[in-house]
């Protein structure tokens, strides 16, 4: 039982760390055109993204896939990027106006990409006894876990804004979409530039 607490805190750490915060930045503009209202669509959409995290983690971690790690940063930015840009093109959209289908595969094959930026990760920290199949699985629940730490913290900032302090939603979704695009364009940037 020890074992599962210690890669269910791993991957629960790894996400909320300060040090990972593209991860919690694709999660922040994934949820910011949600509220608790649309609870069971936002958490279809943490738990698809995390099985694309967890398939990616399991083709890496087995060998059967092996992409670069500069790709995969530059890849994970161009995820956030494009989800923010998302929703500055569909900020007056109501939440069930949305292309759903759309979006659940969108945020399965960014979680993919995510997946693969944290397999360097688990394969460093995987102590090797035990199934790793078995400890990856517990890595993805505490991946999960912080994924809806996340969500929740996100939907509650929204929800005090949007009803105590009066902020329209559209313009919610348009100052959280552009204050992340203004943190990941320096990154994706500098991330494009090992390329160019």
């Amino acid at each position: 039982m020890s074992q599962f607490w210690f890669y269910f805190e791993l991957g629960l750490d790894h996400v909320l760390d300060w040090n990972a915060y593209d991860h919690v930045l694709f999660i922040i503009v994934l949820v910011a055109s949600y509220s608790f209202q649309s609870w069971l669509k936002l958490l279809w959409l943490i738990t698809i993204f995390t099985l694309g995290h967890t398939l990616a983690l399991l083709l890496a971690s087995y060998g059967v896939v092996s992409v670069s790690s500069r790709w995969i940063e530059m890849l994970i930015a161009v995820t956030i990027f494009i989800t923010a840009c998302y929703n500055l093109l569909t900020a007056k959209k109501k939440e069930n106006q949305r292309n759903v289908n759309l979006l659940y595969f969108a945020t399965a094959f960014f979680g993919v990409i995510h997946g693969f930026g944290f397999s360097s990760y688990f394969n460093m920290v995987f102590s090797g006894s035990g199934s790793k199949f078995l400890s990856l699985i517990e890595f993805a629940l505490g991946i999960e876990v912080a994924h809806l730490i996340v969500a929740f913290a996100i939907l509650l900032l929204a929800f005090i804004c949007q009803h105590l302090f009066r902020v329209n939603r559209r313009d919610w979704i348009l100052v959280v979409s552009s204050i992340v695009i203004g943190i990941i364009l320096p990154i994706l940037r500098e991330n494009l530039e090992v390329f160019f």
